[in-house]
């Protein structure tokens, strides 16, 4: 197989990835998109990096991936020109302890409610419940300790919000600018 076969097989996945992901209504799961243009789902989110690449200049959307699942999306950073448009009020802002819990919540998923109360030293219920009426967490199934308590994680809301396309796009804890003078590093300790 010579080299233009291969750019013409590369732009065929790209074209099915993007009209299979342009069609669907919500995110699609890696393994499927894979199986369908026959490629490892490893070869796959190589692919998708190099089309984020190249939307990234001239596109108005781009691909995110969260927990395994393919969605197309448009582009983070025209957030408020996409609500003005639709007539979305502009996404509302979260209190300190929502904050606070939600950064718990992504850098620890997955994570129990008494786990978040635990580290942050305060009943966490209502905060919970706020973030997840507005999308940004999701239960992620339960754990296998006593009492099986609910185990939290982000969601693709969580991303659009933040303008992430992945969780990895996080900062590194120790490159975490302190707040209010506070030099006390413990809240995300393993």
């Amino acid at each position: 197989m010579g080299q233009d076969d291969m750019d013409d097989s590369s732009l065929s996945k790209k074209k099915i990835i993007e009209a299979v992901l342009f069609v669907s209504s919500s995110s699609i799961p890696l393994a499927e998109i894979a199986k369908l243009v026959d490629i490892s789902t490893a070869e796959l989110s190589s692919i998708i990096k190099e089309m984020n690449d190249e939307y990234a200049e001239t596109h108005g959307i781009c691909i995110m991936i969260h927990n395994n699942r393919v969605q197309l999306t448009t582009s983070p950073d025209l957030a408020e020109k996409i609500e003005e448009f639709l007539g979305l009020e502009i996404t509302t802002t979260l209190s300190r302890a929502a904050l606070e819990s939600l950064a718990i919540i992504a850098y620890k998923q997955p994570i129990t409610r008494p786990q978040i109360d635990e580290i942050r030293g305060v009943n966490s219920d209502g905060v919970v419940r706020t973030l997840l009426s507005k999308g940004l967490i999701e239960e992620m199934g339960r754990a296998d300790s006593m009492g099986k308590p609910i185990l939290y994680g982000t969601t693709e809301d969580f991303l659009h919000y933040f303008g992430m396309k992945s969780i990895e796009e996080l900062p590194e804890i120790s490159n975490l600018a302190v707040v209010g003078g506070n030099t006390n590093h413990t809240i995300l300790k393993q």
